[in-house]
């Protein structure tokens, strides 16, 4: 029978990262509410987890972020063109409302819409989601009062979507569950969340990191399936997954992620897509066809060299883009002295995807937030990048004030929103780098200093490679002696601070 010594909760509980202790900037903002957390508190001895405060907190931010849009709800969506821009407060969402025949009571992809859009250009699951929010909007009163209640259902549901995105990404580092924060206090998280429904998809993929980061390669898969039936984007992490299985040799799991991700996409799709094809492939044909358009580098571009780019050569440099950056991303994850955390390359390849793409709205960055608080949970960093993205927020909606203002200029022309991209580009080519620096030099990533391997990586976490390229064949492969740490032999199940059980 084991003894009370042996069963302490320290011996099963990991040790938690004090982000007070291990980041300068958030000791520093701690002085807000009392300074840094002392060496005598007593931890886990309240309600008052980590996971809860940083709930509550990615609720409150959420909130703040309604209230930030109170100006379009009380006028700025019906009344006048350019107010909604000038108040930084546009929504898709009530707009949508009636233009996509929601207020008609039409079936997105199998009625036919009057407008100049055919058929609904959203995902199927992004699709079902805006039409339950229909179903609970009461279709009396006025189209204004409609589309106002259709707005706050939406921001309800998608509240809820903030809420398991902060959860999912406080839990999936075990140790680490206040990097939590960097999604909940995330300015543009709340200044974005309510203006289209991405939120859905981002919350999906939170949830199928963290059943990675548990083995449950299964439920990830789904989980996979379901974002990419919600938004295209998340699809893309099975790319860097196939390179660190392929590294570790866990092919199995890998087929059983791919399974699960294409099962799930199907049973989403195919019954729209055979009843209803031409509403189904609206999505598709719409994002092949669209033109140059807010935010991507192919605007700055055609702006700033005054260039005409056609939708099909837009196509086939994002294209050749991509799969430059992809091969890329290729040699670093099969050359580096440590395989890459998952998060990491996540992050990495949904930059590239946002970087190359022919549209960059500014709700996009909420595909970012988790994945770079995993990836790089450093408060100076992120708060950077993160100042970019407001600054472009800010930037896209007065350019558009002074479009739509006429001979007043209200707002900010073509050259000062130039600078607004640039910024964008600029912020995130930043926190690329940042995280690129970590994958060679390990000793710098802030999950790994403390003798972590992978938390995120789940079946990867710890594991033996059995495919190397160039210097990665060759030893030592551990993290390089760092602030008191010690070498931590990764390829180590057993080390005491590599244990994959954490």
């Amino acid at each position: 029978m084991p003894s009370a010594e042996t069963t302490r909760a320290s011996v099963h509980e990991p040790e938690l990262v004090r982000p007070t202790k291990d980041d300068e900037v958030a000791a520093s903002g701690s002085e807000l509410i009392g300074g840094p957390i002392g060496r005598r508190a007593l931890l886990g001895t309240s309600w008052w987890t980590p996971v809860r405060v940083v709930a509550l907190l990615a609720i409150g931010m959420f909130a703040l972020g309604m209230v930030q849009k109170l100006p379009c709800y009380d006028g700025g969506w019906f009344f006048g063109a350019s107010s909604q821009y000038t108040h930084a407060c546009y929504s898709d969402i009530p707009h949508l409302y009636q233009g996509r025949g929601f207020a008609d009571g039409l079936v997105p992809y199998f009625d036919k819409l009057p407008g100049d859009m055919d058929y609904l250009e959203y995902p199927v699951l992004t699709g079902v989601f805006m039409e339950v929010a229909a179903w609970l909007t009461p279709g009396s009163g006025s189209i204004q009062d409609q589309e106002q209640i259709y707005w706050m259902v939406n921001a309800g549901m998608l509240m809820v979507c903030a809420a398991v995105i902060a959860v999912c990404t406080a839990r999936t580092h075990r140790r680490r569950p206040w990097d939590g924060l960097l999604v909940a206090l995330a300015p543009a998280f709340a200044l974005t969340a309510t203006i289209n429904w991405d939120l859905l998809a981002v919350a999906l993929l939170a949830a199928a990191m963290l059943m990675w980061s548990r083995g449950r390669v299964l439920a990830f898969g789904i989980l996979i399936g379901l974002a990419t039936a919600a938004k295209f984007y998340p699809f893309l992490l099975l790319g860097p997954l196939f390179l660190l299985c392929w590294r570790a040799g866990k092919w199995r799991e890998f087929g059983t992620a791919l399974l699960g991700a294409v099962g799930a996409w199907l049973v989403v799709n195919l019954p729209v897509m055979y009843f209803a094809p031409e509403g189904w492939a609206k999505f598709y044909n719409f994002s092949h066809d669209r033109g140059v358009d807010f935010g991507s580098v192919f605007l700055f571009v055609s702006q700033w060299l005054k260039l005409t780019i056609t939708p099909d050569a837009a196509n086939a440099w994002a294209l050749i883009m991509m799969l430059i950056i992809c091969a890329g991303l290729s040699a670093v994850t099969l050359t580096a002295p440590r395989r890459p955390r998952f998060a990491q390359l996540a992050f990495l390849i949904v930059a590239a995807f946002i970087l190359t793409n022919k549209v960059y709205s500014p709700q996009y960055v909420l595909w970012l937030v988790p994945l770079a608080a995993l990836a790089r949970p450093r408060w100076r960093d992120f708060l950077i990048w993160q100042a970019c993205e407001v600054g472009y927020f800010l930037g896209i909606w007065m350019y558009l004030a002074y479009t739509t203002s006429g001979d007043a200029h209200k707002g900010l022309p073509t050259d000062g929103y130039q600078v607004a991209i640039a910024v964008h580009l600029l912020g995130t080519l930043y926190l690329c780098a940042v995280v690129l620096r970590d994958i060679f030099m390990p000793e710098r990533d802030p999950v790994r200093r403390a003798g972590d391997d992978d938390p995120s990586g789940g079946l990867l976490d710890g594991a033996e490679d059995v495919f190397v390229l160039g210097t990665a064949a060759r030893p030592p492969r551990h993290a390089a002696h760092f602030d008191g740490y010690p070498p931590v032999d990764w390829g180590d199940r057993n080390a005491t601070s590599g244990d994959s059980s954490l």
